[in-house]
């Protein structure tokens, strides 16, 4: 089947819902980093802690809790990666032979599609979970960076150089919880994309619910409630 007829095998509304997805996931991650200053995101609450973790690490003397907690989030971002990459695998050898799956879709939707079809779905989820895989694999690098910079922090409190590399090792620290985070987002679409399989309609749908998750946990959850309470 030549590129042109499998395009062709495609509604309108296929065509619709795969760039609902891509444009859910951008204004997601956009506006969860970027969220508005009267409304912060968990994620933007975690970032400044992140940094208050910084400025109260140059003070403790004995910091072999700080190591632990480098090392939890080290183990974490390892384990999504290699999930990550066994989903792959496993996306892979099902792109390969789809014939299990398009007997379960043709009972679920009553309807038969081209094994060229369903393989260019599962593609899809494919490129979700392969870049969950990449950042992941980068978050899991940085917070070694930031392992070596916290390293290179003085003992001395005093020390000119102490609070600026603090400040350095916070700003790494951010900047590889982000990675993750769009990780975490990634794998969320990757699910809503396996809804495909079912119909444009069920990826438009499982798009929503993905939305509505993503914006009730970083928005409206009691998590976010927990971190805007201030000591009275």
């Amino acid at each position: 089947m030549t590129p042109n007829m499998l395009l062709a095998q495609f509604s309108t509304l296929d065509y619709t819902a795969v760039g609902t997805i891509f444009l859910a996931w951008a204004l997601a991650t956009h506006l969860i980093e970027n969220p508005p200053k009267s409304r912060p995101s968990v994620s933007r609450l975690m970032a400044f802690y992140r940094q208050e973790w910084m400025v109260h690490y140059v003070k403790r003397e004995t910091r072999v809790f700080d190591a632990q907690i480098m090392g939890n989030l080290r183990q974490s971002t390892a384990f999504f990666a290699s999930s990550s990459m066994i989903a792959i695998g496993g996306l892979v050898a099902l792109i390969g032979n789809t014939d299990q799956i398009a007997g379960v879709t043709k009972d679920l939707t009553q309807t038969a599609e081209p094994a060229s079809v369903l393989e260019l779905k599962l593609v899809l989820v494919l490129l979700f979970i392969g870049n969950a895989f990449l950042k992941f694999v980068w978050s899991h690098r940085l917070f070694g960076y930031c392992s070596v910079l916290m390293a290179a922090v003085p003992n001395d409190a005093n020390d000119p150089t102490a609070l600026s590399r603090a400040r350095k090792a916070g700003t790494i620290n951010i900047t590889a919880s982000r990675s993750f985070n769009r990780g975490i987002r990634a794998i969320y679409f990757g699910l809503a994309a396996a809804a495909w399989i079912l119909g444009p309609m069920m990826l438009i749908l499982g798009v929503l619910v993905t939305v509505i998750v993503l914006g009730r946990r970083e928005f409206a959850s009691q998590s976010r409630a927990a971190l805007l309470q201030e000591p009275r």
